[in-house]
């Protein structure tokens, strides 16, 4: 697995456990996340700050579908659920891109769509 791939999977194992020190070190300090439809931020503090998303219980559960690499980018796709902090769990679906700079992520742009009952599996 190359090196990029490694600290992608990293990254998401310190989510599933909810470990913001893992997570912040797979980041670059200028780290820019973006999440489509919902938000854009710079900054590892920022990035620390937004980890546990407002109206969720952390950890989520995340599955990897599949991981693919070229270049400087490793995209990703992911099913997971999210507890609500009213007891609901969200169920969703991600594509995530990671940009890489050094073997550590400069830039995290995701697509989360939330699924219903009867949306895909």
């Amino acid at each position: 697995m190359s090196r990029n791939k490694e600290t992608v999977e990293t990254y998401l194992d310190g989510f599933r456990r909810n470990d913001h020190a893992q997570i912040l070190s797979c980041l670059t300090e200028d780290i820019e996340w973006t999440v489509f439809g919902g938000f854009h931020l710079t900054g590892k503090e920022a990035y620390d700050a937004a980890i546990e998303g407002p109206g969720f219980v952390s950890p989520p559960r995340l599955e990897l579908v599949r991981m693919v690499e070229e270049g400087d980018v490793v995209m990703a796709e992911l099913t997971g659920t999210a507890r609500r902090g009213t007891g609901e769990v969200m169920r969703m679906s991600m594509a995530e891109v990671f940009r890489m700079r050094d073997g550590k992520i400069c830039e995290r742009r995701a697509w989360v769509i939330e699924l219903r009952e009867n949306d895909y599996r």
